[in-house]
Order: structure tokens, then sequence, then C-alpha cells
């Protein structure tokens, strides 16, 4: 089992800043690959970013891409620093943990946190 504690959320202006963490527990963090996806208000789950097990493989998805940076540490973290954000990325951003690898399918995530709000005003 991972437990999986995300933080970092809360209200923005457009352009502004902010940087999610999330704290693991549980069984070897090293061993999992790890993603972040959000879920905007009335749409479903979509995916943000996701680094492999060592941190040497990334992807993002195309609305963020070089606004956004996921990075993990050996500490059972992982973090996504959010820059020049718009209104569209207002949502509940959660961490998920994968033994298969840093994917972008839902599907492919065993353990989940219980996400943290963003909002950004326009």
């Amino acid at each position: 089992q991972v437990q999986l504690v995300e933080s970092g959320g809360g209200l923005v202006q457009a352009g502004g800043s902010l940087r999610l963490s999330c704290a693991a527990s549980g069984r070897t963090f090293s061993g999992y690959a790890m993603g972040w996806f959000r879920q905007p208000p009335g749409k479903e789950r979509e995916f943000v970013a996701a680094i492999s097990r060592s941190g040497g493989i990334t992807s993002y998805a195309d609305s963020v891409k070089g606004r956004f940076i996921i990075s993990r540490d050996n500490a059972k973290n992982m973090y996504l620093q959010m820059n020049s954000l718009k209104p569209e990325d207002t949502a509940t951003y959660y961490c998920a943990a994968s033994r298969q690898g840093p994917g972008s399918s839902l599907r492919g995530y065993e353990y989940w946190g219980q996400g943290t709000q963003v909002t950004v005003s326009s």
C-alpha cells in the first residue's frame, strides 16, 4: 500500500504560481512512477504530468507544457511547480502512483491521493 497526501493548493491570480506537494508513505516510494492529474469542475479527470521512478523521464500534457514542472526527491515527495497559471487551470489536483511507469492513463495508476484544490482567478 502507498498513501498519498497532496498539499499546496489555493487561490491565485492569473499569471501567478503555486507549488503542489505530494507526500508518500508506505511501500518503497522509489519503486513507483508518479503522476499528477486534475479534475476541472464538471469535467473528467485528466492527465497533467508524470515522472519516472528515477526522475529522469518526465512527460506533460500539451496544455501545461512549458509552464508546469514535475519533480521528485528521495524523501518520498513529489512536486508540481505551476507557473503562468490560467483560469482554465482551475481544478482539483491529484497525485498518483504507478508500478507500470509514467503514463498518461488514469488506469495505469494504482494509488491516489484525496486531491488539493487550485483556483485561478482572472
